[in-house]
């Protein structure tokens, strides 16, 4: 949009919308630290595609004011506040992963997962398989594909048993991700935890199913490997190879971060190809499987199902659907230690008792670098009854709420959505997200509207100048000088 002139300044306040200024965290430290060398070791093996050096560095301008923000107007009392843009990133933004995974939960508890009892599938996949995922997209639809009929069928068998004929839905999160940073592409399942029947009514009525027994859970893994394993056959490869290629052997920067992420390894530098540093804590090392789930393996995969989610369980069903879109990176988990090495904390210890990993920046970055998911990749997948154009898709989904103001640009905070409309406003996500309402007027506690979106560097540095806030963005550091020296790379 175009940016707008530099008004008189009106006491804006200089709070950001975010609960921290973004250049202040350890992430964005690191990131700027090292990028640049980062990308200039990557131009030794061909760099890396262009979408991830840009989600790579668009993160970097992510909630800056100098690099543009919203101005916001309070008509009751004359009060200003500026929010900063976000970078949008798909990959391991926090702040945007964390918006994006409030607006899709929203989503599918009032549009998509109707009121009836479900339960999470969880299935992670042998290494290799993970490593192959990662750079075929076209190879990852096909094995979900596989996996969902297998999902949907045992739904339908088991509806059968009991007398009733019927169909099932389900919700897929393609994760990328592990506890670690490291690239693990695995699938979480919200399964419909019965079948929908259509009655000679013409109405459909939902008959819920019981509970599954641990040989029942065994008895599925077996038969979706087997499964998967006969399309792998199929297209030449191998099911039970750990095929992934090595950092020296993989044949571009991209791929050699992925296949070193998959591992668990380190990816650049003199200690490639060799573990991750750990710190563990041996009272914490425990023999039993993860969680309080039950699981099942076979042939390198896992299948985990979930306690049921009551269809009166709402709330909890929002929460749930969080947890599978939530973003890979949690920053207050990420910490810089005296040497500049990055250790990232674990969520939950290992079974070994390891409770965080320590990584070389630029590994670190690596990692980051192979968390980025291509354009164009859906992280959210329908199947069965919930499918986009499924027969009885509109007699199962919830009714679609009312519309309700969204804010704009431009001065169309007022504005309703359009009918039909998924998106949630803005404000509402940063509300959600970081509990910080950017349109309540903190004087009069009246609400305000946007006025302008202010882009053009002159405008933004002279308002910024005006309130006291940075009007040039963090530095970046440049490649370091054996890259600059060896590649001629310019920082």
């Amino acid at each position: 949009m175009p940016g707008a002139s530099a008004p008189a300044c009106h006491r804006p306040d200089p709070r950001l919308a975010l609960p921290r200024r973004p250049e202040t965290t350890a992430l964005h430290a690191v990131v700027a630290g090292h990028v640049r060398t980062f990308l200039a070791r990557a131009e030794e093996r061909g760099g890396v595609p262009r979408f991830v050096q840009r989600e790579l560095l668009r993160f970097l301008e992510c909630g800056i004011p100098a690099h543009g923000f919203v101005r916001v107007h309070c008509a009751g009392c004359g009060h200003d506040r500026l929010v900063a843009f976000s970078c949008k990133g798909r990959g391991f933004c926090p702040s945007c992963g964390g918006r994006r995974m409030a607006e899709s939960a929203a989503h599918l508890v009032d549009r998509v997962l109707p009121a009836v009892p479900v339960r999470q599938w969880v299935l992670s996949l042998p290494f290799g398989l993970r490593y192959a995922l990662a750079r075929e997209h076209a190879l990852l639809t096909a094995v979900l594909q596989v996996v969902m009929r297998a999902v949907l069928g045992i739904q339908r068998d088991r509806a059968r048993a009991l007398g009733a004929e019927g169909k099932c839905g389900a919700v897929t999160a393609v994760q990328r991700f592990g506890g670690a940073l490291n690239l693990n592409v695995h699938f979480h399942v919200i399964v419909l935890d019965g079948v929908h029947v259509m009655g000679k009514d013409g109405r459909v009525r939902f008959q819920a199913l019981p509970a599954p027994t641990g040989k029942e859970r065994r008895a599925w893994t077996e038969e979706i490997a087997s499964r998967v394993a006969r399309l792998l056959r199929r297209r030449g490869l191998l099911a039970g190879d750990d095929g992934q290629a090595t950092c020296d052997e993989a044949p571009s920067a991209l791929e050699a971060c992925q296949a070193a992420s998959v591992r668990n390894v380190v990816a650049m530098g003199p200690r490639a190809g060799r573990p991750l540093r750990k710190i563990v804590l041996p009272g914490l090392a425990r023999d039993e499987g993860r969680g309080t789930h039950e699981a099942s393996g076979a042939a390198g995969f896992d299948l985990h199902i979930g306690p049921v989610v009551r269809a009166d369980e709402r709330g909890r069903l929002e929460r749930l659907c969080r947890y599978l879109l939530r973003p890979p990176l949690a920053s207050e988990r990420l910490e810089v230690l005296p040497d500049g090495r990055v250790k990232y904390s674990l969520r939950h210890a290992w079974r070994d008792g390891t409770t965080a990993v320590v990584m070389d920046p630029l590994d670190f970055v690596g990692r980051l670098a192979a968390l980025v998911p291509a354009p164009g990749r859906h992280e959210v997948r329908y199947h069965g009854t919930l499918a986009p154009n499924a027969g009885w898709r509109k007699l199962i989904v919830p009714k679609a709420p009312e519309a309700e103001p969204r804010g704009g640009c431009g001065g169309e905070g007022n504005k309703p959505a359009a009918q039909g409309s998924s998106r949630i406003a803005w404000a509402d996500l940063i509300k959600r997200v970081f509990a910080v309402d950017v349109l309540k007027c903190p004087r009069c506690h009246g609400r305000m509207r946007i006025i302008a979106t202010v882009t053009e560097p002159k405008a933004v540095r002279q308002i910024l100048e005006c309130i006291g806030l940075p009007a040039r963005p963090p530095p970046v550091a440049p490649a370091s000088a054996r890259e600059q020296a060896e590649l001629g790379f310019e920082g």
